[in-house]
């Protein structure tokens, strides 16, 4: 392993127990006692839904698989054994019907607005189920990711609390690993399985092993663009990750309010403790 990899090693027991910790506190605090997980059978989901059944209690826990008409037979195979292995609550919803009507508006060739479409709909599903359980949603969505912007605004980007977000892909495979997910679910290819043969790491065109070390670089370290291509990494990479990260710094935010008043919600109005008895 060498310097940059090490650097992205975590302790998975103190990881976890953070995790778990964040989940129950941050659950308890708005007033909640259960949580729903979209379950896709994929790694983020599955140890998302380990984090919860350890944190809340595997009754307190439900996991929504929303299969549509190109899903993947073995990520609802997946997706059941992590279900039979946490003991957590299940339903199963095919959002096939409702995306129908407007999947014959969009052309097939129109991959992007199609998988957003599904993206979009699942999350529906998931904050119905929330209230019908009575419980927050738990997004699913790495560092990786949010950083650059590999996510669908108001789709599976959409949660009342993120457990993963600050770890990068190859850190969520170790603290899945140490958790016990399954073997299948750690070496597949991530997937959104949002059509037959998609991949992450095909449509960002580069493996996450290696973004992960450039992100580290830039985010963590705080490294010149010219320290990364020092590092080793080619310049039209580094260019074109740096990018990613600038143009999509609005899906990370909170919608922006233009200030009017001396006390505007997301500037002068941001902590509840301001208002505690």
């Amino acid at each position: 392993m060498n310097e940059l990899s090490a650097s992205l090693a975590i302790d998975p027991d103190l990881a976890r127990r953070i995790l778990t910790g964040f989940l129950r506190s941050e659950t308890t605090r708005a007033g909640f006692a259960r949580g729903v997980v979209g379950l896709s059978g994929g790694l983020d989901s599955a140890l998302t839904c380990y984090l919860a059944a350890e944190a809340l209690g595997p009754q307190n826990v439900l996991a929504v698989r929303l299969p549509h008409a190109g899903s993947s037979p073995d990520s609802l195979e997946d997706a059941a054994e992590v279900i039979r292995q946490t003991g957590v609550r299940d339903i199963t919803y095919s959002i096939a019907e409702a995306a129908a009507p407007l999947m014959a508006l969009i052309p097939a060739k129109d991959r992007i607005r199609r998988g957003n479409v599904l993206a979009r709909l699942r999350m529906i599903v998931l904050y119905d189920q929330s209230s019908d359980f009575r419980g927050l949603v738990i997004g699913t969505g790495n560092k990786t990711e949010l950083l650059l912007g590999y996510t669908t605004l108001f789709g599976d980007s959409a949660c009342a609390l993120n457990p993963l977000g600050d770890l990068y892909k190859t850190q969520v495979r170790q603290l899945g690993s140490a958790m016990g997910v399954p073997a299948r679910i750690l070496a597949k290819p991530p997937s959104a399985d949002l059509w037959p043969g998609q991949t992450d790491e095909g449509e960002l065109g580069v493996t996450y092993a290696e973004v992960d070390r450039l992100l580290y670089l830039l985010v963590d370290e705080r490294r010149s663009p010219e320290a990364c291509v020092e590092a080793g990494f080619k310049t039209a990479m580094v260019r074109k990750v740096i990018e990613r990260i600038r143009r999509n710094q609005y899906k990370r935010l909170p919608p922006v309010v233009a200030k009017l008043s001396n006390r505007t919600l997301g500037y002068d109005f941001l902590y509840l403790r301001d208002w505690a008895n």
